[in-house]
């Protein structure tokens, strides 16, 4: 897992955690720590495929 990938899904974690603290104590921020995370979310997904993808590309070359 590339480290920019495992940086975003820990900082999808706590805007997550966030959220539901901000909820709970009953302030509506609690929306912006979930588009947060959904944002990180998606960003940890894009990172993660994009080094399958090179990684896969990198095994398919061949010298010639």
């Amino acid at each position: 897992m590339p480290r920019i990938a495992l940086f975003a899904s820990l900082v999808c974690v706590l805007a997550v955690v966030a959220a539901v603290v901000s909820f709970v104590q009953g302030s509506f921020l609690g929306v912006v720590w979930v588009l947060m995370a959904g944002i990180t979310s998606n960003m940890a997904w894009f990172y993660v495929r994009k080094a399958r993808a090179e990684k896969r590309a990198a095994g398919s070359t061949t010298a010639v």
